[in-house]
């Protein structure tokens, strides 16, 4: 049996779609911290078009408790 939690997007910690809490919970990290680097790397990379990869997540990934 797998007992490494999946990546889902987080009903309880979210601030828009859940994606960096799910994140979060899936590697066991403060859910504050992956969007404070989040936002840092979106900003300072010009590489890394953070929305578009938000977007496609909240798109790609499914909502915790959907079946």
């Amino acid at each position: 049996m797998n007992d490494t939690p999946t990546l889902v997007r987080s009903r309880s910690d979210r601030m828009l779609a859940g994606v960096c809490g799910g994140i979060a919970r899936r590697f066991g990290w403060s859910s504050s911290i992956v969007r404070l680097l989040y936002v840092l790397i979106s900003i300072f990379s010009a590489g890394f078009p953070g929305i578009l990869v938000y977007l496609v997540l909240w798109l790609l990934v499914p909502e915790e408790g959907a079946a």
